[in-house]
């Protein structure tokens, strides 16, 4: 059966330039971890697709039953093994997959964009109460904003992921949000973490100011989508 380890001599000759100065021992336990998180980036990267199917086979279906998709687009992304060992190490944990495993909810994340806010709840509802899906934790930021305006649904679910020779119950991190959501989430994040500037009270207090304006926006449109949805 094939396995991770089967690709060892590959591997060791990659690393070789930065583990042929190490001590044997050293070597083959940097090689192990290697090893360890391969197979757990397959695994979260097949937690991901398992997710994504059940949402767009959900999408088509509202497609032909109702012509209309709820779901506008939805994007996905792995943790780093970095993040990864910045988080653990955070928490005080030794950086390891078994730690990743057992301790973060969020190595694996799927946003799901939705054109209005009672999509996010549908959308919500319709994929865990899947039989094979388990509810873990919600963390609801659209009825319960963060201080900041931030607005999103927040779900950790665990669902299976079938491999050649087993079952894995794997925990994804699904964030549902509308496109206005979406917006504004992107551009905060961005002034935030990717500009070299602190944001000043004011400029946080100005981007809340954009956060409740966008909510009454997407209320509003929501609004007009039902009005009009009554009229035909």
């Amino acid at each position: 059966m094939l396995k991770f380890r089967d690709k060892k001599p590959k591997v060791e000759n990659e690393l070789e330039p930065v583990t042929q100065m190490l001590p044997i021992e050293s070597r083959e336990r940097i090689l192990e971890q290697v090893y360890e998180f391969m197979e757990l980036e397959h695994l979260y990267e097949s937690a991901i697709r398992e997710v994504k199917t059940k949402l767009e086979i959900l999408d088509s279906e509202f497609k032909t039953k109702y012509d209309y998709n709820p779901i506008h687009h939805i994007e996905d992304r792995l943790k780093s093994p970095q993040s990864i060992m910045d988080k653990l190490q955070r928490k005080g944990m030794t950086f390891n997959s078994a730690n990743a495993r057992t301790t973060l909810n969020d190595i694996a994340g799927v946003r799901v964009i939705c054109n209005y806010i009672e999509d996010i709840y549908s959308v919500a509802e319709f994929l865990t109460r899947q039989d094979d899906v388990t509810l873990i934790k919600t963390k609801d930021y659209i009825k319960n904003p963060k201080p900041n305006g931030y607005r999103s649904l927040h779900l950790v679910i665990e669902t299976p992921v079938f491999l050649s020779d087993r079952k894995e119950i794997v925990n994804v991190e699904v964030q549902i949000r509308t496109i206005a959501m979406d917006f504004w989430a992107s551009l905060e994040h961005q002034l935030k973490y990717k500009t070299d500037s602190e944001v000043s009270a004011e400029l946080a207090e100005q981007l809340k100011e954009c956060a409740e304006t966008i909510a009454a926006t997407d209320t509003k449109m929501q609004s007009i989508y039902q009005t009009l949805k009554a009229i035909n």
